[in-house]
């Protein structure tokens, strides 16, 4: 492969959203906007829309597993994005093949709950995930309701969510983000936390149903800013700018809570 020719990889580890506003299509197509290459493995099927959630089929581990190592044999990665990972037997086999493969920069964003309130990871699973893959993060890209869910904080303003900051950073991983859009106001903030330093990156809330993805879209956004050599922070800071031209130009898709426009730049 010529130096022309190589192009930044990125594998998403996600379940699949059949209305395509979430999960590994929102992944891929984050990953195209934004300029690299990306590849899946997909943990579970949705039969969702933009109404909800209707119906969810995890995927046996040994076909998680294959799917890893085919991608990882193969075309290899420069960072990892995980997702909706339902179970803990699929958190500890992600956690496992991740290993065995030497990555180093993986994402982990903590999907729990969907944008209509659907249930998207077990309870035993929450304790895996803390357990294995945190410890492992480069970035790990909680909402407010997960980084609850994860650290036991009540986070109702910046100085409790500093404080959950630290103890998401104090399980393993390199930086936190802890999104801010579920806390009431005009600004919509997310607080950064790499262990030495703390930053708001902070813009004015869109006035729109059409979010559903947006976790999705932000940690994949991150995760191809790492696979192009850019630091956590600065891939935090443009995958907010990114996230937030995609809210401000989303487009109505179904009768509930529509998708963003991953190709606003290029449409």
């Amino acid at each position: 492969m010529s130096e022309l020719t190589k192009v930044p990889r990125v594998l998403t580890i996600a379940g699949s959203d059949s209305g395509a506003g979430a999960g590994i299509q929102a992944d891929l197509k984050t990953f195209a906007a934004n300029g690299v290459y990306g590849t899946s493995v997909i943990t579970a099927i949705t039969a969702q829309n933009t109404l909800g959630v209707t119906e969810v089929m995890e995927l046996p581990t040994n076909l998680v597993e294959s799917q890893i190592d085919v991608v990882l044999g193969d075309i290899g990665t420069d960072s990892v994005k995980t997702g909706m990972l339902f179970s803990s037997e699929i958190v500890s086999c992600v956690g496992e093949r991740l290993t065995d493969h030497k990555i180093e920069k993986i994402v982990v964003d903590p999907v729990m709950i969907s944008k209509s309130g659907d249930e998207l990871l077990q309870e035993e699973a929450i304790v895996a995930l803390k357990e294995i893959l945190i410890p492992m993060a480069t970035v790990v890209t909680p909402n407010v309701p997960e980084a609850m869910a994860l650290t036991g904080i009540d986070i109702v303003d910046e100085f409790s969510a500093r404080e959950a900051c630290k103890i998401l950073q104090n399980m393993g991983s390199e930086a936190v983000v802890v999104k801010g859009g579920h806390l009431k106001g005009k600004a919509a903030s997310d607080l950064f936390y790499d262990g030495s330093m703390f930053k708001t990156f902070t813009t004015k809330r869109v006035d729109t149903k059409n979010t559903h993805g947006t976790g999705c879209t932000f940690a994949s956004a991150v995760a191809a800013g790492l696979a192009k050599g850019e630091t956590p922070i600065v891939s935090v800071s443009n995958a907010k700018i990114y996230v937030t031209g995609a809210i401000l130009n989303n487009f109505s898709i179904g009768m509930g809570h529509g998708p963003l426009n991953h190709f606003y730049k290029h449409w």
